[in-house]
């Protein structure tokens, strides 16, 4: 019988507070176990193993980080700013910092077939795709513009994270100017 206030939902929740405490590639059933007092046999009740485990914090961590995007570009829409890179960058970047193991979770792509993992993924993407559209990119243009956004952000706070940046320099400060000319360089249309 599962115990009693453990469900799916509770398990994946912890595992992920879990991953950004140790980190998603130190997520074990082990340590996720010994947060509830339970025997790893225990969660099973709940959860179908590890990869269960990796596949809920992914999907959690990527409605997270769709639900921080999307509320980043709404608030740049409703100013009327029009910022809207620069509104997901810092939305980005403080996800990343914040939940350092959800946000590592969310960088492989969507298993082919995995439909709610897929749905998660498309929603986030809807919202970068929305910015990029008010810059009159679509289509190719957006996948290209979007590719480029996410690798210089992921390298970015992975560089951050790791204590990467030395240098006697404002790291903010970096960070705006990295904005200012991925914004610059996006233009407003495919070229």
């Amino acid at each position: 019988m599962p115990r009693a206030g453990l469900t799916p939902a509770i398990v994946i929740a912890e595992a992920a507070v879990l991953a950004d405490e140790v980190g998603y590639e130190h997520l074990t059933l082990a340590a996720l176990a010994a947060r509830f007092g339970v025997a790893v046999p225990s969660l099973y009740k709940h959860v179908d193993g590890l990869d269960a485990v990796r596949r809920g914090v992914s999907i959690l961590a990527l409605r997270e980080l769709g639900a921080h995007l999307a509320a980043a570009r709404s608030a740049s829409v409703d100013d009327g700013s029009r910022e809207g890179v620069r509104a997901l960058a810092d939305a980005y970047r403080s996800y990343a910092t914040v939940h350092p193991g959800g946000y590592a979770s969310t960088l492989r792509a969507a298993p082919p077939g995995d439909r709610e993992h897929e749905a998660a993924s498309d929603a986030l993407l809807k919202t970068v795709f929305e910015v990029l559209a008010e810059r009159g990119l679509t289509g190719d243009d957006a996948i290209d513009a979007a590719r480029a956004l996410r690798a210089a952000l992921h390298g970015f706070v992975t560089l951050q994270a790791a204590g990467g940046f030395g240098m006697p320099r404002d790291v903010d400060r970096s960070f705006e100017r990295m904005i200012e000319a991925l914004d610059r360089g996006l233009g407003s249309g495919g070229g």
